[in-house]
């Protein structure tokens, strides 16, 4: 009786996974949006992300990319298109972000048709990229680079000043492949900074006379904020692809003003002290 009941118990989850499987091919989930469009429309795509890259299949459409989360794409002025050409099939688009990658069936709209000016790129028409390690995208080290703004000062040695500006390292903090530095420069004086550029760099430790000094400029892949001048505080976050160096090299970071002043600030890591770095 009881190998009876395991039989139609195995029997009826075989049906159950046959329908399925059967259900899914006829609904498939990765089914492509179809969407309408006019020679005298223009469809916008907005992405939650940058979008890396665009693909159209159709000879009849053209696109460009006006922002980085923002594709636009309308039909060819000289296309061959007319109003008999209703629900013509106009090729594939297909956008690729940092993490996703989505696909449209755009077809020629009637003239009487309701056509959409702006979509949304939703979570629902989005395919992951299985790449391996993938990397944060810019709403992300944003996330993290808040989250990191947020906390209090931990680091109190990491200092130094020049001409009446003094910068100081508050924290070091460690994501995946990521270095998030949370630097503040404060102003001493009455004239105002007008803010150059932040570098970073690897260099020698110390300068051995009739050697040439060897650096490696880093550029970082996110700044929180973008600022210009400051007249007493300025505090930024900064993230940097993860690295390493050996003990004879320090991270260098140069805080250097407009002409005609010039004033500048460095700032010296060693290596111990990113080790030591806390994890978000």
């Amino acid at each position: 009786m009881k190998t009876t009941v395991v039989i139609i118990c195995l029997l009826s989850l075989f049906v159950f996974q046959a329908n399925a499987q059967e259900a899914a091919a006829n609904n498939p989930v990765s089914e492509r949006q179809k969407l309408y469009i006019r020679e005298d429309i223009t469809l916008h795509f907005t992405s939650p992300e940058p979008i890396q890259y665009v693909d159209i299949s159709g000879k009849n459409l053209v696109g460009d990319l006006p922002l980085d989360n923002v594709f636009r794409i309308k039909v060819l002025g000289d296309s061959t298109l007319t109003r008999h050409s209703a629900s013509q099939d106009l090729g594939v688009v297909t956008i690729i972000g940092q993490k996703f990658i989505a696909q449209y069936d755009l077809h020629y709209a009637s003239q009487n048709q309701k056509v959409p000016t702006l979509l949304e790129i939703l979570p629902s028409a989005m395919r992951p990229l299985d790449i391996g390690t993938t990397p944060l995208t810019q709403n992300e080290l944003r996330e993290f680079s808040l989250e990191v703004y947020k906390q209090k000062y931990k680091i109190k040695n990491l200092h130094n000043s020049q001409y009446g500006i003094t910068g100081y390292v508050n924290n070091i903090h460690t994501l995946d492949d990521y270095i998030f530095l949370d630097i503040t420069f404060a102003n001493e004086t009455n004239l105002k900074f007008d803010v150059d550029q932040v570098r970073f760099r690897v260099e020698d430790r110390k300068i051995v006379k009739a050697t040439n000094m060897q650096a490696i400029e880093l550029e970082p892949v996110y700044t929180l904020f973008e600022k210009e001048t400051f007249k007493r505080k300025y505090r930024n976050i900064y993230v940097l692809k993860k690295f390493s160096f050996p003990n004879n090299k320090i991270l260098v970071i140069e805080l250097t003003e407009t002409q005609l002043s010039g004033r500048s600030l460095t700032l010296e890591i060693d290596y111990s002290d990113l080790l030591q770095a806390d994890t978000l």
